[in-house]
C-alpha cells in the first residue's frame, strides 16, 4: 500500500502536476525550471526546534521544524525570501529527510513541522514512510502558504495530522499583485476545505499540545489587502465556527515590499482592530490573536 502511494505521488513529478501551477516540467529528470525552481530532490534550508509557532504547535519542547527551500508563490513581502525566493539550502534524499524527522523526535519535539511543503509532496510522502518504518510516531504538521492542489492533498490523507495553512487573500486582483497568483482565493479555499475534511477541528492533549486538526493562519496586511472580513466569514460559513485561527500582526516590509509605497510600513492599530472585530463578528472565537502593534 505504501509503495503504491509513493508511486502515485512520484507520477505527479513528470510532467509535474504537484501544485496548482501544474507547470509540466520533468522533475524526475531533475528539471528545476518550473514555478518552484525545484528538481527531483527536496532542498533543506534549516532543521531545528522552533519555539516561535502558535502555542499548540510549539508547546514547551518546541516544534521539530524543517524549512524547505523555494516556494510556489512570489510574495512581494516574503519575510523568508532568502530561503523561499533565492533557494538557499542543500539537497537531500527522501531517506535523509526521514532521518532528520527521527533526529527531531529524539530531541523531544512535539511534532514534525514541514514548512513550505507544497511543491515537494511526493518526496515528503517517501520520507514519511521511511521514517515511520524507523520509529517515527510524532504528529506531522503541514505548514503551507495555502496554494495547494486538492488532488495532491488527497494523497496526504492519513499522513498529515495537523494542517496549518495560510488564508492570505479574499481578492484575486490583490493576490495577483502581491503574490503573482490570480486564482489564489479560489484554489486556497478549495484546499482548506479538503484539509478540514481530512482532519477536522483542532484537537489538543491535556497539555494543550495539538495532536490533530486544522489551524488557519491569517496575516494582517496594510491597507486592508488581507480582506479579513471576507475570509473570516468564509471560514465561519463553510468550514467551522470552531476553527482555530492564528491572527497574525507581525507584518513588516521585507524583500520587494520595502520599495512598494503601499507595503513599506507596519500595520496600524486601526488595521489590527478591524481584523480582530471581523474575527468576532463572524462568530469565531477559537484561536490565538497576536499582540496589537505598537
Amino acid at each position: 500500500m505504501h509503495k503504491e502511494i509513493i508511486e502515485k505521488a512520484y507520477d505527479l513529478l513528470s510532467p509535474c502536476m504537484v501544485c496548482p501551477h501544474q507547470c509540466g516540467v520533468d522533475r524526475l529528470a531533475d528539471e528545476a525550471i518550473g514555478d518552484c525552481l525545484t528538481g527531483l530532490l527536496p532542498k533543506i534550508a534549516a532543521v531545528n526546534l522552533h519555539f516561535g509557532e502558535e502555542p499548540p504547535i510549539s508547546g514547551y519542547n518546541g516544534s521539530g521544524t524543517i524549512f524547505f527551500a523555494n516556494c510556489n508563490m512570489r510574495c512581494l513581502y516574503c519575510q523568508n525570501y532568502p530561503i523561499s525566493q533565492y533557494g538557499e539550502g542543500r539537497e537531500v534524499s527522501p531517506e535523509k529527510l526521514g532521518e532528520m524527522m527521527i533526529k527531531l523526535q529524539k530531541q523531544n519535539a512535539h511534532n514534525i513541522n514541514l514548512v513550505t511543503p507544497s511543491h515537494i509532496i511526493p518526496q515528503i510522502i517517501k520520507a514519511f514512510y521511511f521514517a515511520k518504518e524507523n520509529g517515527l510516531n510524532l504528529p506531522i504538521v503541514y505548514n503551507t502558504s495555502g496554494y495547494d492542489r486538492v488532488e495532491t492533498l488527497k494523497l496526504l490523507e492519513g499522513i498529515i495530522d495537523i494542517y496549518m495553512p495560510d488564508m492570505r487573500y479574499g481578492d484575486s486582483d490583490i493576490a495577483k499583485r502581491l503574490s503573482g497568483i490570480e486564482d489564489y482565493p479560489k484554489v486556497n479555499r478549495a484546499a482548506v476545505l479538503e484539509m478540514y475534511r481530512q482532519v477536522g477541528d483542532l484537537k489538543t492533549n491535556n497539555d494543550g499540545i495539538a495532536i490533530k486538526g486544522l489551524l488557519i493562519r491569517h496575516l494582517i496586511l496594510p491597507n486592508g489587502y488581507s480582506n479579513s472580513k471576507e475570509i473570516f466569514r468564509f471560514i465561519a460559513d463553510n468550514i467551522s465556527k470552531k476553527t482555530y485561527i492564528s491572527l497574525m500582526s507581525q507584518y513588516f516590509p521585507a524583500y520587494k515590499a520595502v520599495d512598494d509605497p503601499q507595503l513599506n510600513r507596519h500595520i496600524t492599530k486601526d488595521e489590527f482592530q478591524k481584523s480582530v472585530k471581523a474575527f468576532y463578528d463572524a462568530g469565531l472565537s477559537n484561536g490565538y490573536i497576536q499582540t496589537e502593534p505598537m
